[in-house]
């Protein structure tokens, strides 16, 4: 009997599911984006689904896959990009997305089970208390919290309230670590970043505490402009508008929405850099005078909850989706364009690039500072030219955060988080869960440059 076999018959009634067709498919996530992670992961499944209904008995299922060690990669709804819900050494997926109860809200706070979706905690706390989560991913209609958390990093909002990792846009977690008697641990304060984006390789988030802000009747706006230049700097100012409450400002470059935006069929002009904006009702007024300073234009506006596709389905992660739908060739970089200097830095890259690596950029406040991170469209050619594409941004002073990377390291900062490692060694001192995704668990002297370059084959 292999070990994933001895975990099950171990588990009584908790749900398993062995079914290979359905077990690759929860085996999966939106890796496929590149297709450099498609070489590398496509093939990866685990060998069985276990799905806790409750704490207790995702206890017993940490304490068997102690026991057997039986590698565990979490999972919440599979909306992410990068492979973070991908088995890379087999074992089981863990599905949470049973625990999905909005445990408490009172104003300024809610509290919730990691599987629940962020549509349904909006819900729960608009009825209750008038208020919304902060900001969201673009999937927000089927995205869970403890998967937003552990793989995400900002979003829909982020122009005004910067980035999961600031200080106060998450207020706690709770979660359970892999030992042979797991134990359930609450992090709070400066804490939090221990498990925050990790990935679920250090602890599994159980419990979500978030901040919330007002829940205002946003609507969906749409303005067009003779040039992407223009668009960005109307979007750079609008961000500053402190007095005006947003969710989003969004720059899509021409003729992106025009040729793959199909829910926006017949209202965009061709040519046109369009910016797509959600923006409290009471302030609409004050969008023509400042759209007229950059010489933008008003093409579209409709309430969010009205629209058939909203417009953050067309933005941050949704833009590559909406274009894959007609054009699988393209791809996606994730950029940073850090202030003071970045509208400069953003028309130098799209100077080199033109048509190559067409311009989509998110506005955001990061550490207070309006700048932009740009996920342009790349018309792939090669994993060597995506490599060149990439080595010139970071030269011009571009991060890139690598979305064709499955690891934290390489992905994200390019350095050891010795906070996540640390409680790492604490909280999962095997090394079983989502083995493979924190490089500096298995090489604790890693440095980016001793890392096997990102398009090198693997074996």
């Amino acid at each position: 009997m292999s070990d994933v076999a001895t975990l099950i018959a171990g588990l009584g009634d908790i749900p398993v599911e062995t079914d290979r067709a359905l077990v690759r498919q929860k085996s999966r996530d939106f890796f496929w984006y590149s297709p450099v992670l498609k070489r590398q992961l496509d093939k990866l499944s685990a060998e069985a689904v276990v799905s806790p209904r409750n704490e207790k008995e995702l206890a017993r299922v940490l304490a068997a896959a102690v026991a057997e060690r039986v590698p565990v990669t979490p999972r919440g709804a599979g909306t992410g990009n990068y492979g973070q819900a991908m088995p890379l050494r087999g074992g089981i997926v863990l599905d949470l997305s049973g625990l999905d109860a909005v445990l408490w809200t009172k104003p300024g706070a809610v509290r919730a089970q990691c599987g629940a979706k962020l549509i349904d905690i909006d819900a729960a706390t608009r009825a209750e208390v008038g208020a919304e989560l902060r900001f969201h991913p673009s999937t927000r209609r089927t995205a869970t919290i403890g998967g937003f958390i552990a793989g995400g990093s900002s979003g829909i909002g982020s122009c005004t309230w910067g980035i999961l990792r600031e200080p106060g846009n998450i207020l706690g977690l709770r979660l359970m670590t892999m030992e042979a008697s797991p134990r359930v641990l609450e992090l709070r304060g400066p804490d939090i970043q221990k498990a925050n984006h990790a990935y679920g390789t250090n602890g599994i988030i159980t419990e979500v505490e978030m901040p919330l802000s007002p829940a205002w009747d946003w609507v969906d706006v749409i303005a067009g402009f003779d040039d992407l230049a223009s668009a960005a700097r109307f979007a750079d100012g609008f961000t500053r508008q402190d007095g005006i409450a947003k969710k989003l400002v969004s720059v899509i470059a021409a003729p992106i929405a025009q040729r793959h935006f199909k829910a926006l069929d017949g209202l965009l002009p061709e040519g046109k850099a369009i910016v797509l904006l959600m923006v409290a009702e009471p302030f609409l007024e004050f969008l023509p005078g400042l759209l007229e300073a950059e010489g933008g234009v008003e093409l579209h506006r409709v309430p969010t909850e009205d629209a058939p596709v909203p417009l953050y389905e067309h933005s941050w992660n949704h833009t590559t989706l909406q274009v894959l739908k007609t054009d699988r060739s393209v791809t996606y970089l994730q950029t940073l364009f850090p202030a003071p200097d970045h509208l400069a830095k953003v028309a130098a890259m799209d100077a080199v690039f033109g048509d190559e690596v067409p311009m989509h950029l998110e506005f955001v406040k990061l550490g207070g500072e309006v700048c932009c991170f740009g996920l342009q469209l790349v018309r792939f050619s090669t994993e060597a030219r995506l490599a060149e594409i990439i080595e010139t941004h970071e030269a011009a002073g571009c991060p890139i955060f690598n979305p064709h990377a499955f690891t934290l390291e390489e992905g994200g900062m390019k350095k050891v988080d010795t906070l996540q490692l640390a409680f790492k060694r604490e909280a999962d001192p095997h090394g079983l869960l989502n083995p493979g995704k924190m490089l500096a668990w298995d090489n604790p002297g890693w440095t980016p440059r001793e890392q096997v370059h990102l398009f090198e084959t693997r074996g």
